[in-house]
């Protein structure tokens, strides 16, 4: 891989070790795929945050580091609501633990906004055509399919070092060639907004790291598309997608694949509700303004009788506080910074209820509990004593 004059002096040492570890990372990752050169970026989103995916190792990585991102940075969701996590029933060692993960990324400058869906509250964050480099699967999903940007799906480490860079390999995503629909997916069905997880993970499970293009009846609007391709990217690994006429032309021999009714509600059946829901769950990826005016909108003179918890970014809490306010009078709570996936708070349950597709694949895995699928409507009644 070529590198610049001023490249070569970071990748030799001549610029700080922080810088020279970085460059190490890039540049052995640009050989891996063939990278011809290193482009820049405009912004950078950093995974592994939640102590209970990093740990003790990746703590102490993150905090041996040396250096100031040079690019708008900011952070996937942690372990915990950073202020509310004892309500959360977060025990005190891990939220030592994980406020030194947040602490060791304050150092280098990045910003604390520990979100999976950053764009909602940072516009500048990417635009058409920008370079990113990019970590959480749905969010590059966005990034790559609803803004028209482009990014690799990072690990956490080549996202921090192309942060304190500036840059990225040139391979993957950001070449157009690699951009190309692999799979047409005809939707036969009049969808529903809760369909969109179920239909995430189907197509997920069945293109894998393929690049899909959606003919749909009616066109998805901005939440319903961050559902789909959420889905996709934990069932499958969908970093990329197209919903309507603007799609590149897919090659001859494409796989063509029909989604009806009938497959939606064989997923719908497979994950039914019932009385071993201990515990209901919005907000993965994390829930936008309308979505909590929705929740809130459902919620409006019930109490709760199942815990239940709707995740979003803090600055959209803060943001809308009112909305807030609402949804926890009913006894249910809303946590920022953090999710029901990457979060140790639902350990203590058998079974969790969520609205998102791509929660119904990662529960099982990455929190050992079986899961159950419904429409925010549906998980709210349940909350509420509904069957």
């Amino acid at each position: 891989m070529h590198l610049s004059r001023e490249e070569e002096r970071a990748y030799q040492g001549e610029l700080g070790d922080g810088l020279r570890r970085a460059m190490e990372i890039l540049v052995a990752l640009g050989d891996i795929y063939g990278a011809d050169r290193l482009i820049p970026v405009r912004s950078v989103q950093v995974a592994g945050v939640s102590f209970k995916t990093i740990g003790e190792a990746g703590l102490e990585w993150i905090s041996d580091l040396r250096g100031s991102v040079v690019v708008p940075t900011v952070l996937n969701p942690a372990g915990m609501d950073l202020t509310r996590w004892r309500e959360m029933g977060i025990d005190e060692r891990f939220a030592e633990k994980q406020l030194e993960i947040v602490e060791a990324y304050r150092r280098l400058g990045v910003s604390l906004d520990c979100t999976c869906t950053p764009y909602q509250i940072r516009p500048d964050l990417a635009r058409r055509g920008d370079h990113l480099a990019w970590s959480e699967s749905s969010a590059v999903s966005f990034a790559n399919s609803v803004i028209g940007a482009k990014t690799n799906r990072e690990g956490g480490p080549s996202a921090l070092a192309a942060a304190l860079v500036g840059k990225t390999p040139r391979y993957g995503y950001h070449l157009e060639e690699k951009r190309i629909p692999t799979h047409r997916i005809t939707v036969d069905s009049d969808l529903e907004a809760s369909d969109y997880g179920i239909l995430g993970y189907i197509v997920g499970r069945e293109v894998g790291d393929g690049v899909p293009w959606f003919i749909f009846r009616k066109r998805p609007d901005i939440d319903e598309l961050k559902t789909l391709g959420a889905a996709m990217a934990a069932s499958g690994s969908v970093a990329l997608y197209y919903f309507d006429e603007d799609a590149p032309s897919a090659p001859k021999g494409s796989d063509e694949i029909l989604v009806s009714d009938k497959d939606l509600q064989e997923v719908r059946e497979g994950f039914a509700p019932d009385d071993e829901v201990e515990v209901i769950a919005i907000g993965c990826p994390h829930s936008s303004e309308r979505e909590l005016a929705e929740v809130a909108r459902l919620l409006e003179g019930k109490k709760v009788e199942r815990e239940l918890w709707i995740c979003t970014a803090r600055a959209i809490a803060e943001r809308r506080a009112d909305l807030v306010a609402k949804i926890e009078r009913s006894g249910a709570r809303v946590f920022c910074d953090t999710c029901m996936v990457v979060s140790p708070a639902g350990d203590r349950y058998r079974k969790m209820m969520v609205n998102s597709g791509k929660a119904l694949a990662y529960v099982p895995t990455l929190c050992k509990m079986k899961a159950a699928y419904g429409s925010v409507e549906e998980c709210v009644g349940r909350a509420t004593g509904g069957v």
